[in-house]
């Protein structure tokens, strides 16, 4: 079967129904330890709420076009805290304090102890995804570097010996949803934009260690953070060219929103791009025009085999209604460019 060229994605996230979340109490934050207080649904029925959610998600991405989809992430409290709150070592009921991307505090678990993954964490999503698409599937796992900027460290006391931990767990996992069947496994690690003169020294190297061994498609998604946290993003990335030497096959980018330079593309020529197409700093539905002039924005840099178009981030915070339009908008915007190649 010939590849489709220009195929869409999302970075990972879909909007959960109001009847599964306190959309009031989830507000504009990322929890980083658990945050139990967002669901709607008890405990004993929670797993089921969820799983019916994720077929909702699973729907409306076959109904809006989009190739390769995700569980819209429907179990999870934030991108991050599902994953690295399970692991050994890590202490969520007692939690620290970091210093937060936009530089305030934030709550954050404490590492007491070696870290350690004490068995699968993602393999039931990707197996119920997998029973419920015929499509291309995508898993996604928080990214090393950006797990170790989220803690308050009282074990190893020194950040690379800390991210290279987490990047063994995370291998772990990988290796574990690639078995399950997923086609594409991102990791999302938007802290190396955040922190670029921690990331120079360790946070390549700790991607690869996480992406060791891996074959298939693997996907690298860096950002600003989330529109409806952060609504001034700068022009361009303190940190992208440097994942040229990562081992990923694809990055991923925000690029509708922040509108950035794209030339620094070129820098990555090796790599596929996921380019972000889709602005999430407003409910507003942008229409197939808008879209279709920021794809080629992105193939004056990039060559179309080269090329795959996502919203910018996670959808997670936008009405439900706003999500499933934009992603209907940024299909016929694909549509548009590919008959024009």
């Amino acid at each position: 079967m010939a590849i489709k060229l220009l195929p869409t994605t999302v970075v990972g996230s879909y909007p959960q129904p109001d009847w599964l979340i306190d959309r009031k109490t989830l507000g504009s934050r990322v929890p980083r330890i658990r945050a139990k207080e967002i669901w709607r649904v008890a405990e004993p029925f929670l797993e089921e709420a969820q799983d019916d959610a994720t077929i909702l998600a699973i729907r409306d991405m076959e109904r809006a076009g989009i190739d390769i989809i995700t569980d819209g992430e429907m179990r999870r409290e934030s991108y991050s805290n599902r994953f690295a709150t399970t692991l050994e070592g890590v202490d969520s009921d007692n939690p620290g304090t970091t210093v937060s991307r936009t530089g305030g505090k934030s709550v954050v678990p404490r590492i007491v102890g070696p870290i350690r993954r004490r068995g699968p964490v993602e393999v039931r999503d990707v197996e119920f995804l997998r029973r419920n698409t015929d499509r291309t599937i995508k898993i996604t796992l928080p990214g090393p570097f950006t797990m170790a900027q989220q803690t308050q460290d009282e074990y190893y006391k020194d950040e690379e010996a800390l991210a290279m931990a987490y990047a063994a767990a995370v291998n772990e996992e990988i290796r574990d949803l690639k078995a399950a069947g997923a086609d594409v496994v991102q990791i999302d690690d938007p802290w190396l934009q955040a922190r670029p003169d921690r990331a120079e020294r360790y946070g390549v190297k700790a991607l690869n260690r996480a992406l060791e061994g891996i074959g298939g498609t693997t996907v690298v998604h860096l950002c600003f953070g989330y529109a409806a946290a952060v609504l001034d993003k700068p022009s361009g990335y303190s940190f992208l060219p440097q994942l040229a030497d990562c081992t990923a096959t694809q990055i991923s980018i925000e690029a509708a929103q922040p509108k950035i330079d794209l030339a620094v593309l070129r820098e990555l020529s090796s790599k596929t791009i996921i380019l972000g197409v889709i602005s999430l700093a407003s409910a507003n539905v942008e229409t197939p025009d808008e879209v279709a002039d920021r794809i080629r924005a992105g193939l004056k840099h990039v060559a179309p085999e080269r090329l795959v178009l996502a919203p910018d981030c996670g959808m997670k915070y936008l009405p439900r209604a706003s999500a499933f339009g934009k992603l209907q908008a940024m299909v016929a915007g694909a549509t548009k460019v590919r008959q024009s190649l």
